[in-house]
């Protein structure tokens, strides 16, 4: 959950957030709505929290129980970069969907494996990363080109 980089950038936050995130899972985000529009045209509707702050990205799912279907987290990049993240003190199998700054899927990894320390990179820049339940892609059909509609990509629903 993690982007590796803040190791570099923020070592003093990330050395604090981490201790936090020892004792448990951060307290829910603000939730907001994001919209998959599949090729096909069908519309998936989430309400997802969304992760700004280093603090809150470092520590993102980490030790949550679950992750309803229609639930998960967004990572707002801020701008478009690369993006790697593991899954340390992740309990739950996640779907990581990697988004461009236009609202496009660029990459999907399904099932990530909980408490791996092994990267799960964007291969490439994007704008944002979507944490869904594990399975959820495969479940709602979502393919790589399908749009995103959240406001990080002023494509608000």
């Amino acid at each position: 959950m993690l982007r590796r980089s803040s190791l570099a950038v923020l070592p003093g936050v990330l050395l604090a957030a981490q201790s936090r995130a020892q004792t448990g899972p951060q307290p829910r985000l603000p939730a907001e709505p994001l919209v998959i529009v599949a090729r096909d045209g069908a519309r998936h509707e989430f309400r997802v929290e969304v992760a700004t702050s280093p603090e809150q990205q470092t520590v993102g799912l980490m030790f949550r129980e679950s992750v309803g279907p229609s639930e998960g987290m967004l990572f707002d990049w801020g701008g478009p970069r690369e993006s790697s993240m593991w899954m340390r003190n992740t309990l739950v199998p996640l779907d990581m969907l990697f988004i461009a700054a236009d609202g496009r899927l660029h990459r999907i990894a399904e099932r990530t494996v909980p408490h791996s320390l092994s990267p799960v990179d964007s291969r490439g820049p994007v704008r944002a990363t979507l944490e869904l339940a594990g399975g959820t892609a495969e479940r709602l059909n979502l393919r790589v080109g399908d749009r995103v509609l959240h406001r990080v990509f002023g494509t608000a629903p």
